[in-house]
């Protein structure tokens, strides 16, 4: 099942509010391994709104029609706070890659030769029909844009990957633990795995796209945005949250949170 979280969404009820924002799995089962979700948005604004999302470690292939201009791109992880400033009416189906899930099916590449970066679909597929986006986009049902989602992947088929598939399980380890404890620590991870830090790194280059330990960065942010967004009266216990999260002080998780998100957490938290 797709996620219920709102994990890297900055205020996500007021997102909800103004937009149609639905995720699905794919519909294919063999899809599901390479596939975190495919996320759905239709808004119709009277006047714009900014979104503002600190992206997952995650290539995403996105669909969207914004009033008359219909586009399709690969867009690598951010490592910067993505903002959308959203007029009028338009749509996007998107494809959020599990991290490491993305290079079997655009193997020429290592990933983070994508990170930083938003190019044109038909850098990543050459093959790629101009029609693509409109196919995606104009049906009116979303059983209907997950099926051509499917039949998008599906016409290029994923290559077997030992390297992905390690990748997507350590990434795994990081986010939920593998059903323990999710790992805070690059070390950590390199006890776990039984490969040397260095070893991670050039596995997570080639294809996550990231280094370890920016994974394991910010899916702390995503975590302490969550929990804050989760009490916007009080907020949560900084000092004890920032223990849980790995950090040595709850100093450490201000000056990430206020990096990353734009404010202090407090401040975030007490934010109406």
């Amino acid at each position: 099942m797709p996620r219920k979280d709102t994990r890297g969404i900055v205020d996500a009820e007021e997102l909800f509010r103004r937009v149609r924002f639905r995720r699905h799995d794919p519909a294919a089962p063999e899809l599901r391994r390479y596939v975190e979700h495919y996320w759905l948005i239709d808004w119709e604004l009277d006047e714009p709104y900014v979104s503002h999302v600190v992206p997952h470690p995650s290539v995403n292939v996105v669909f969207q029609r914004d009033g008359d201009i219909t586009a399709a791109e690969v867009s690598g992880i951010g490592l910067e706070l993505f903002e959308r400033k959203l007029t009028g009416a338009g749509r996007v189906c998107g494809i959020q890659f599990r991290p490491g899930g993305f290079r079997p099916f655009a193997p020429e590449q290592p990933v983070s030769a994508w990170t930083g970066r938003r190019a044109e679909l038909t850098e990543a597929f050459p093959a790629t029909a101009p029609a693509t986006a409109t196919t995606v986009l104009d049906p009116p049902t979303d059983a209907e844009r997950v099926a051509a989602l499917d039949a998008f992947l599906l016409a290029r088929t994923p290559r077997p990957d030992p390297a992905a598939d390690k990748a997507m399980d350590l990434v795994d380890l990081i986010r939920t633990g593998g059903g323990g404890r999710p790992v805070r620590r690059v070390s950590e991870l390199a006890d776990r795995s039984g490969l040397s830090v260095r070893s991670l790194q050039r596995l997570f280059a080639g294809y996550v796209g990231v280094g370890p330990k920016w994974v394991v960065l910010r899916y702390r942010i995503h975590e302490a945005l969550e929990r804050a967004e989760a009490d916007r009266t009080d907020g949560p216990d900084w000092a004890a949250l920032a223990a849980e999260l790995g950090y040595s002080d709850q100093a450490h998780l201000v000056r990430d949170f206020t990096a990353t998100v734009g404010v202090p957490p407090t401040a975030y938290a007490r934010t109406p």
